[in-house]
């Protein structure tokens, strides 16, 4: 899956290998979503969106994280390539985040 467009508000998480946890920061103001990559896979018999995003600012930096929630300003173009399996993950105690399982 991929896409472009824009928002204006963004919450990017972050996810912190010693902790095992995800920190979240959200960014209010209108930015240009230069790249949406990611996947839907289940995750406990639920459909879930892993999206990794790239944003641009007025002042040509960039933000980068896992996209948690965006409000969509002006465009937005998604683009999906299907697969024709199950795409499943299960949480990795060692790593604490969710991996494919190729089993399923």
């Amino acid at each position: 899956m991929t896409e472009i467009g824009a928002v204006s508000e963004a919450t990017l998480r972050f996810f912190n290998p010693a902790t095992k946890n995800y920190v979240d920061r959200t960014f209010k103001e209108q930015m240009e979503v230069t790249n949406i990559s990611g996947n839907v896979s289940e995750i406990e018999e639920k459909l879930t969106l892993h999206l990794h995003i790239t944003l641009g600012k007025q002042d040509y930096t960039a933000l980068a994280g896992h996209l948690l929630e965006a409000k969509i300003q002006g465009a937005a173009e998604f683009i999906f390539y299907p697969l024709n399996t199950r795409v499943v993950k299960l949480k990795n105690e060692e790593t604490g985040i969710n991996l494919y399982d190729f089993e399923k």
